[in-house]
């Protein structure tokens, strides 16, 4: 089973990054960003496929997760979409890459559609899972649909103390369940959860993804570090570069929707796909279609 080694460290705003780094040091950049409850290793197979294309991939492990670690013990644990943007940026910055092809799913998804949005000149071409990732906190209120309600139980789960009490007591078999849950025709062995899931053992797991959830609902005040990105994000900006973004048909988080469904918020170029039997964790379900989608990017940035 392929690992995702070695790891390199660097400081990055507010954190000290963990990442994995593969391909010439001199190629087009990219940057692959997990999601929650994964790690790193939802791209083990798309990595070397893009190492072996010529790109210079960078594998981030999110606030939270894995070794990544905080610099100071009086920074907020926070886990809402401004921070995870702002980290995304902030490694850009400490590893010296104007300007590259984001790429992700999930939380990585949306720390990659926050820096899209907000600076698409550090965004040379955007890959999404679920389309426009940008919260809208300010509807969160709003009910869904008995079905959407029914597959967001977790995110009511964690807003009380119950959750979690429940998070930290067995964060592996909630963890696992979600996988479960959300890539239902994904058939993953034990072996390969235990891979990841040697990230949530992060000291500040259970604070980053509470507050996340918690976040997005309005029941708590974000970081004030990243008040003006959160004010910005809440204008819902359009994502101007260009963008391939998938659903999944059983995706067990969000529905698959069509691409006019998102049509206002995406101004430049894309295309969107609905992937048969495909769930939530689209990189690790079908590497080489993830990948392909980045390497066109890749090719379109260069043109």
């Amino acid at each position: 089973m392929p690992q995702l080694t070695p790891l390199h460290h660097v400081t990055a705003g507010v954190l000290d990054t963990a990442f994995h780094l593969a391909g010439p040091t001199d190629g087009p950049p990219v940057l692959l960003m997990h999601g929650f409850p994964y790690d790193i290793h939802a791209y083990a197979e798309v990595v070397p496929l893009l190492a072996a294309r010529g790109c210079r991939v960078v594998v981030p492990y999110l606030r939270g997760f894995g070794p990544t670690r905080f610099l100071r013990d009086d920074t907020p644990r926070s886990g809402e979409q401004a921070v995870l943007g702002n980290d995304l940026r902030a490694l850009m910055d400490a590893l010296q890459i104007d300007r590259a092809v984001l790429a992700g799913y999930d939380w990585g998804g949306r720390a990659a559609c926050v820096v899209a949005a907000l600076w698409p000149e550090r965004c040379a071409g955007l890959v999404s899972l679920n389309s426009y990732n940008i919260q809208n906190i300010a509807q969160a209120m709003e009910p869904d649909t008995p079905d959407n309600e029914h597959s967001l139980w977790y995110q009511y789960y964690f807003h009380s103390e119950r959750g979690r009490r429940g998070l930290a007591q067995d964060r592996r078999g909630l963890c696992r369940l979600l996988w479960r849950l959300w890539s239902p025709t994904w058939h993953f062995d034990d072996a390969t959860f235990e891979r990841s899931a040697a990230a949530f053992d992060n000291p500040d797991f259970v604070d980053v993804v509470i507050h996340s959830y918690r976040h997005r609902f309005g029941l708590v005040p974000g970081d004030p570090a990243v008040a003006a990105i959160e004010a910005a994000l809440a204008r819902q900006p359009a994502i101007s570069v260009p963008a391939i973004t998938f659903d999944g048909t059983d995706d067990g988080v969000r529905p698959p929707a069509q691409a006019a469904q998102h049509a206002r918020l995406f101004t430049g170029p894309r295309t969107h796909t609905v992937v048969p039997g495909a769930g939530h964790n689209l990189p690790q379900e079908r590497p080489g279609l993830f990948a392909e989608a980045v390497l066109s990017l890749v090719d379109l940035s260069r043109s």
